[in-house]
């Protein structure tokens, strides 16, 4: 089967609950998060790979009451439901991960064959949060970071992914985007020890988690409540400038 694209809530709800037995899975998306434009690729081929599974492709920022519902406030976002309930939520571009779960809930020991091996290993060629091939140059490694704290206007450098934080200060950081209902892109810094050290330079912080807004670091946890206890709308101020 192939890849849906939602077009409406009326559309969502029919999918959602003409089959209940099926296994859905749910993948939430936007253009401007850099780690989307990988994982595009790989959910259409998994979705071709897997006919017995439906694939609804769901942008956030188009369709925010669906994403508000299920509360899906980083992207890539992805959620395994059968009979009306969440048997498995996926946050962050990790095909693998994604290939884990479909294969734990379709009980298929292969459930996509070369199909999803050659997903997964396409994704890991392009520019995803994995470790460089070899030590790059202080140049490079700034373009790198550059473009990295540029990929989403809200970018969350943190230990582990939104829905399992590695650590309290990143599950706070969490926390507090998600109740000023802030969307956000994450980078994993425990999947990249080049990125988790240049990031100590690049900001001059040498703490985690490190949040960016329109590519300026605007500090850790505490300093991201102290600007929210100044300025309750700070995250607005931030994204106008």
């Amino acid at each position: 089967m192939s890849l849906i694209e939602i077009e409406s809530e009326d559309q969502f709800t029919k999918l959602t609950k003409d089959d209940p037995t099926k296994l859905i899975a749910l993948y939430f998306h936007t253009p401007w998060a850099a780690p989307c434009q990988t994982m595009n690729s790989v959910v259409k081929t998994l979705a071709q790979a897997n006919p017995d599974v439906r694939f609804l492709s769901i942008n956030a920022d188009d369709h925010s009451d669906i994403s508000e519902l299920f509360e899906v406030s980083a992207v890539p976002y992805i959620i395994l439901i059968r009979n009306s309930t969440i048997l498995k939520e996926l946050s962050g571009a990790d095909p693998k991960e994604f290939i884990a779960a479909l294969k734990q809930f379709t009980g298929d020991t292969t459930p996509s064959g070369d199909a999803a091996a050659a997903a997964a290993n396409s994704s890991d060629s392009q520019s995803t949060p994995s470790a460089a091939a070899k030590e790059p140059s202080p140049e490079e490694l700034e373009e790198r970071l550059k473009k990295l704290t540029s990929a989403a206007p809200v970018m969350l450098f943190m230990k582990g992914s939104p829905s399992s934080p590695q650590c309290g200060f990143s599950r706070q950081m969490v926390a507090i985007l998600r109740e000023h209902q802030v969307r956000f892109g994450f980078f994993d810094i425990l999947k990249d020890d080049t990125v988790r050290q240049g990031l100590k330079t690049f900001s001059d912080w040498p703490t985690f988690p490190q949040l960016y807004v329109n590519g300026e670091f605007q500090g850790g946890l505490d300093i991201i409540k102290e600007s929210l206890e100044d300025d309750p709308d700070f995250f607005q101020t931030a994204l106008s400038t």
